[in-house]
């Protein structure tokens, strides 16, 4: 289970090597994951990178996004930090998220959601942390076309994925000194599958000493613009946790400081929120803060926590000194913001 790592963990001490599949997408993957690397490599952390290409590009010479040598690294090294992918709109492709999910059960996505430093929002002191289930709801893609004119989803919700997600976040909590959890569902109306994500969620919630709050997810996404800061660990399954997530990156600056992690029993694969943004490809515009934030993630993950502590401290400080790039309200290129990040360390 992941967690902030401490001094009496598993990972306690240096480990020297460290193997971990890069999946480098497309559009500004590639570079905001070079960004990323350096700054890592500047930080002293040794990591063997298993390069892996997925995405838009790959379909012509291999015939689909998700080649079955990525979902093998990363099997093979059991973590993996991904940059954003480029799945075709209406061509037959499934979505290289959800199939990465799926083919290696990484039932649960965290995204924890907090104010950076001189990033412009009508927010402060938001500290949000939204978990959400990866495995089900309508993202199983269970459809079919009953007619011409009349197609059917199937909104597929188990008890045992839910009290697995329902564990997952009330651990987090725990181990993160976070002080409620918040289920999030429609349950007046979805009486039988958010209702059982409800009552999974109330039982799992008997074996810990913390509250569990509940929410409909409709006044729950007016709350979280009214007043942010009354949200702690926001447990929800997988449409309106994908839907709720990015409202709170709204709330602390955009999807370019959102970070993302899909973990499952065996695996993890750290990620930015935001998607491959082709049209401002290769012109050195990127902002990397969202993929550094996933890596630093990862690094706690790994027991690399010092140098995720120093990284953090450098990009805050970066930020604070008014480096940020165009998105952000700044004139920095991407490598020059990398630049004064590894600076600052």
């Amino acid at each position: 289970m992941w967690k902030e790592l401490g001094s009496g963990d598993k990972y306690k001490g240096k480990i020297n090597m460290h193997n971990i599949t890069l999946i480098k997408g497309d559009g500004i993957g590639p570079e905001i994951s070079d960004a990323v690397l350096r700054i890592i490599k500047s930080a002293g952390v040794e990591i063997n990178w298993d390069v892996q290409t997925a995405g838009a590009d790959v379909i012509e010479t291999e015939g689909t996004p998700l080649p079955d040598r990525v979902i093998e690294s990363v099997k093979r090294n059991k973590v993996a930090l991904k940059s954003p992918v480029t799945t075709p709109i209406g061509k037959g492709f499934r979505s290289v998220n959800v199939q990465l999910r799926k083919e290696l059960d990484l039932y649960s996505n965290l995204r924890p959601c907090y104010n950076l430093p001189n990033v412009k929002t009508r927010y402060e002191n938001v500290d949000i942390v939204v978990v959400r289930e990866n495995t089900e709801d309508l993202y199983a893609g269970i459809e079919r076309q009953i007619d011409e004119d009349t197609a059917e989803s199937i909104k597929r919700i188990t008890r045992s994925a839910s009290e697995r997600i329902a564990k997952f976040a009330f651990d987090y909590a725990v181990k993160n000194n976070r002080k409620s959890v918040t289920v999030v569902t429609k349950a007046n109306i979805c009486k039988l599958s958010d209702g059982l994500f409800l009552e999974s969620a109330r039982n799992v919630s008997k074996n810990y000493g913390l509250p569990l709050k509940e929410i409909l997810v409709d006044n729950c996404c007016m709350q979280l613009v009214q007043n942010p800061n009354q949200f702690d660990v926001l447990l929800l399954p997988n449409l309106y946790g994908d839907i709720v997530s990015d409202l709170c990156a709204g709330l602390i600056g955009g999807l370019g400081v959102a970070q993302g992690a899909n973990i499952g029993k065996d695996y993890a694969v750290f990620e930015p929120v935001h998607g491959s943004a082709p049209d401002i490809a290769g012109q050195n515009k990127a902002n990397p803060t969202a993929m550094l934030m996933s890596a630093i993630e990862m690094l706690n993950y790994i027991g690399e926590n010092k140098a995720g502590e120093r990284i953090k401290k450098a990009l805050f400080k970066t930020l604070e000194a008014d480096v940020k790039t165009a998105d952000l309200g700044g004139s920095a290129t991407c490598s020059e913001f990398t630049d004064e990040i590894i600076k600052n360390l």
